[in-house]
């Protein structure tokens, strides 16, 4: 066989192995896209709770007919501090204290403090041009167990001002949001409710959702699973997008190939998740945990029973806040929700993943929705109207 010969049947082979060889991946089919607003970065921060309800609220701001506003993450968590600091003091040191929290935080501070834009409120007060909070929540808490020790036998009327000057220190002062451009902005905090699913209490009441991130203790609505989903594709199908509240630490949270799957058979591959990042993990470790299969693989059948186990037995945590603004399906017609995160612009989709069904019913801990995002008859059994 001459040169020219195997030349023009290499050429043959190579093309038509292009031809035949099916493309890996997965491939999805956009069924409902919600606008919102542009994508943040929480950088080196545990503040995801705020970074996700913001989202949320520019959005619902953009679906009641209001222009996009880049409201100030670092507002809401300047006074979560104070708040978390109050509790924390009150029960003795015996309440969670951190840079982590609930959707209700937000929802808690505009009721109290009002919303400020971004350009009023960086948040950004130690010398740097990225959000790093490590230092000052070891300032912070180092500040508490002294106070807490209480070794003068009565606490002084000092201790809070003191506190307050420290997180102003860093994050910088704003004494009112009176005046901010976002005063006079129709919002309205007490229509949005947090809703979970787990059997360890009543379905259709409310019960303290024991995670350690709900330092405030707040309520939340339980339903079944099944209403879970119900109530959540509902609300994307109606037009309301939903603050989601989940786990990411399983090794198939693979932000690098912008899929969260439930696959039935173990991944090999260290999770990408939120505490990963918070710790500094370098891009190229992030790089070197890929994901072991390429495309959509038979996942895991999710109950109410299982998803218990998971809680009880610590496999599903409450790990990150993010905010889903729209429903696809992939090649084999799964449904997975696209899901805006808070890391910045990188991965495949621009700094959204999307999350299969199977791994929103196992991971989801809890969600925010607006009120009137509920299906009628669920409505009327939690008595919400």
């Amino acid at each position: 066989m001459n040169k020219l010969t195997i030349l023009l049947a290499s050429a043959l082979l190579i093309a038509t192995q292009g031809f035949t060889q099916e493309e890996p991946g997965f491939k999805f089919k956009a069924e409902k896209e919600i606008k919102a607003s542009s994508v943040k970065n929480q950088q080196r921060t545990g503040t995801c709770w705020s970074f996700a309800t913001t989202s949320f609220i520019e959005t619902e701001l953009l679906r009641m007919g209001q222009p996009e506003y880049d409201i100030a993450e670092m507002f809401f968590v300047r006074h979560a501090y104070t708040n978390k600091a109050l509790n924390f003091v009150r029960f003795q040191g015996n309440n969670n204290f951190g840079q982590g929290g609930q959707a209700h935080d937000v929802m808690d501070v505009i009721r109290e403090h009002g919303m400020v834009a971004e350009k009023e409120y960086p948040g950004l007060n130690y010398g740097s041009d990225v959000h790093a909070h490590s230092e000052l929540t070891a300032v912070l808490k180092g500040y508490l167990d002294a106070v807490v020790e209480n070794h003068n036998r009565k606490l002084s009327t000092a201790w809070l001002n003191g506190y307050k000057a420290v997180v102003d220190t860093y994050l910088g002062s704003y004494t009112s949001a009176e005046h901010s451009e976002l005063a006079k902005v129709p919002f309205n905090p007490n229509e949005y409710i947090e809703i979970t699913s787990f059997n360890h209490h009543p379905f259709y009441e409310q019960f303290i959702l024991e995670i350690p991130d709900n330092w405030a203790h707040r309520m939340y609505y339980n339903v079944p699973l099944e209403d879970l989903v119900k109530i959540t594709k509902n609300a994307l199908q109606n037009g309301y997008s939903v603050c989601w509240d989940g786990d990411v630490s399983e090794k198939s949270f693979a932000w690098g190939k912008g899929v969260a799957v439930l696959p039935q058979d173990k991944v090999d591959e260290m999770a990408g998740s939120d505490k990963e990042r918070w710790l500094g993990l370098s891009e190229k470790d992030r790089k070197a945990k890929l994901f072991s299969f390429e495309g959509p693989v038979p996942e895991v059948s999710v109950n109410q029973a299982n998803r218990q186990e998971n809680f009880d037995n610590l496999t599903s945590t409450d790990d990150h806040l993010m905010h889903i603004t729209g429903l696809a399906t992939d090649q084999n017609g799964t449904t997975y929700f696209f899901t805006k995160n808070s890391w910045g612009t990188d991965g495949i989709h621009s700094g959204y993943l999307y999350i299969s069904e199977p791994f929103f019913r196992m991971k989801t801990i809890a969600i925010m929705i607006h009120k009137n995002a509920l299906p009628k008859e669920i409505a009327d059994k939690l008595g919400v109207k």
